[in-house]
């Protein structure tokens, strides 16, 4: 179909007229262009030679001829842009950035190798980033890494739009391996493992919590904003340097090319002959065996449900009547208290053992004046440096809780834990002071306890030391004035957790009177003499230093209070829940937990003589260890009608 395009006329051109169309071989062209009118440029059309055309819309003629439409207004711009005429704001600042290069080559020049060698900078170091803070030395980032090198010959080796994808791809993937080795490396830090990609993410409301308890809620609130953009940052910019990196890569393909032959080379030879540098392999796998554990951790996480799920079945006492639960503690008011993070490393550690040791000699001492005897020994905890709560299930219910996943299992079943068998048997009422419970606490229904008083209901009035609520001996006192020391009907079975010392160990209460306890404003001023936790993680020997006075605090609390309301009836149980960070311990730790029973009647000792425990409340090197879950049974048995016989789970 025949077409014009409007171009500029004079205003006084009204019609344009139709040739014959062209020889075959087209119009004469002029050394300079089209031929042009004295009017204006001509324009070619499908069926003609060029031709000049109106201001105006053009309508057919029954001629065959066109001309303009009389209504149409007309159009007398000078010039029409065209599109590629148009400069955008993108337009205007490429030609600035453009001139700012030619005008200063040399600054351009250093600034673009610049970025490229931060681009692979941070690529590598990534590559070779390893997951503890242990291992992250120089020697580490001086090796080759093997996924570098098959990275490049991928990308050298794929087409522009599928390397483009695979860069972006990689580079994503990279800085998500990295905040997960940055994860490792706190989890390695605080809880002496790793983290578990699928069971571990409720953690991270605690750290919130703990966060806000020991710095304030407006810091608590900066920090998660800064990690989260610290977390967007790093997947931005390891995805734009890979980007990047792949970009030179292709400019540059044929040095490319034979630099990665050569490198790959080099790590194979490496590889075959075992090279070290600084005791550090030079041919490195970080990545993929990070990947690998990451993988494998994964399988066995999804696959440990099912497995947890039938030993939490299983269980021996589950259908004892009742009258024959814990018969050899009648008429005793039971006591189990867990002291936060009392480890063997308080005991055992040289630069702490003198002074705590001190404490469990001259209170084994104070304890015997006062009638009382004990025996101690030592658990094996499944955490370390946290996760209380996994301590306090392990212990009570028998089974091995060492995730959260396993926690929400055994505390949503019918299985039986240490607390409730008291319960059950009709003989005790329970209850329980928990210092650190700021929020509804279901799982207390499965503990069986009939009172639960948390941080809310303990009538404490007094300054929060860091995350530690309520001081110990203040915890006790409670606890002797809303329970112990009232008249009941039944004995008393009680679960106490002491929380003074907990992380971060600054400030620390001390012991005062417990007459001048009143509702705990009195530590305000004892709170303002303590020292200040954020100056005390500066120097890991004040962190030792302050953890060996917050233990020692915790033990004088329960030491003295039993001298003060303990009676012929009472038995103790205290222990660690677990060992503290390895900022403490140092690395490889043991996760033992000192244990210890104290009675006034003989007859109860008697019944754990077969145990083998130390004399006392320090146990020695050579005491028994057991794994924590292995106590529940081996107490009901010994205190049950079996009276030290084997228990209805031999073997266990």
């Amino acid at each position: 179909m025949p077409h014009s395009t409007r171009l500029s006329q004079p205003p006084n051109s009204t019609k344009a007229t139709t040739t014959e169309a062209p020889p075959p071989d087209g119009p004469p062209e002029t050394p300079d262009g089209p031929p042009e009118t004295p009017d204006g440029p001509l324009e070619e059309t499908p069926d003609g030679p060029p031709e000049r055309t109106p201001d105006g819309p053009l309508e057919q003629t029954p001629d065959g001829s066109l001309e303009e439409t009389p209504d149409a207004p007309r159009d007398h711009t000078p010039d029409v842009e065209t599109a590629a005429e148009v400069e955008t704001p993108a337009d205007v600042e490429a030609v600035a950035r453009r001139g700012r290069r030619d005008r200063y080559p040399a600054v351009a020049r250093a600034v673009r190798w610049t970025v490229t060698a931060l681009a692979a900078v941070l690529v590598l170091g990534a590559l070779l980033l390893p997951n503890q803070l242990t291992r992250l030395t120089p020697g580490e980032f001086l090796r080759i890494p093997v996924e570098g090198i098959f990275g490049a010959a991928l990308l050298l080796l794929l087409p522009p739009r599928a390397r483009r994808v695979a860069a972006v791809i990689a580079g994503v993937g990279l800085g998500l391996r990295t905040l997960l080795n940055c994860l490792d490396m706190g989890f390695y830090s605080v809880l002496a493992r790793p983290f578990d990609p699928v069971l571990d993410w409720i953690l991270f409301d605690d750290a919130e919590s703990f966060l806000k308890d020991s710095i304030g809620q407006a810091g608590a609130i900066g920090a998660v904003a800064g990690v989260v953009l610290l977390v967007l940052a790093l997947l931005v910019l390891m995805t734009l340097a890979v980007v990047r990196l792949s970009r030179l890569l292709v400019r540059h393909s044929a040095v490319a090319t034979r630099t990665t032959l050569v490198l790959g080379t080099v790590w194979i030879t490496c590889a075959a002959l075992g090279v070290q540098l600084a005791g550090v392999p030079v041919a490195a796998t970080n990545t993929a065996d990070l990947v690998r554990d990451s993988a494998q951790r994964l399988r066995a996480s999804l696959a440990d449900q099912q497995v947890f799920a039938k030993e939490a079945r299983a269980d021996a006492f589950r259908d004892t009547p009742p009258d024959q639960l814990l018969t050899g503690l009648r008429g005793k008011d039971v006591i189990f208290t867990f002291i936060e993070s009392y480890g063997r490393s308080a005991i055992a550690d040289p630069a702490m053992a003198s002074q705590v040791d001190a404490v469990l000699k001259d209170g084994t001492k104070r304890l015997r004046k006062a009638g009382f005897a004990s025996r101690s020994a030592w658990l094996t905890s499944p955490t370390a440096g946290g996760g209380s709560w996994l301590a306090h299930s392990t212990f009570m219910s028998g089974l091995w809780i060492k995730n959260q996943q396993r926690y929400r299992t055994v505390t949503s079943s019918d299985r039986m834990p240490l607390t409730d068998a008291f319960k059950r048997s009709g003989a005790w009422r329970t209850a329980g002071i928990m210092p650190g419970v700021t929020r509804s606490w279901p799982e207390g229904k499965f503990y069986g306890l009939d009172h639960v008083y948390d941080t809310h209901h303990l009538g404490y009035r007094g300054p929060q030391f860091s995350w530690s609520r309520v001081p110990d001996q203040y915890s006790l006192s409670a606890f002797e004035r809303l329970e112990h020391g009232k008249r009941h009907h039944k004995p008393l079975m009680s679960e106490i957790i002491l929380v003074s010392s907990h992380n971060p160990w600054a400030p620390i209460p001390k012991m005062i009177g417990w007459d001048e306890l009143g509702d705990g404003s009195v530590y305000n001023g004892i709170k303002k003499a303590g020292k200040d936790p954020k100056e005390v993680w500066k120097d890991p020997a004040q962190v030792r230093n302050e953890y060996r006075r917050a233990i020692q605090y915790s033990l004088h609390s329960l030491i003295s209070y039993m001298e003060k309301y303990g009676n012929k009836n009472t038995v103790l149980v205290f222990l660690g829940d677990h060992q503290p960070v390895p900022t403490v311990t140092g690395e490889n730790a043991s996760r033992d937990v000192p244990v210890a029973l104290v009675a006034h009647d003989p007859a109860v000792l008697d019944r754990i003589s077969g145990w083998n425990w130390q004399d006392g409340l320090k146990p020695g090197p050579k005491t028994p260890v057991w794994r924590m879950d292995t106590f529940r049974d081996r107490f009901l048995t010994a205190f049950g009608p079996w009276g030290g016989a084997a228990s209805p789970r031999a073997g266990h």
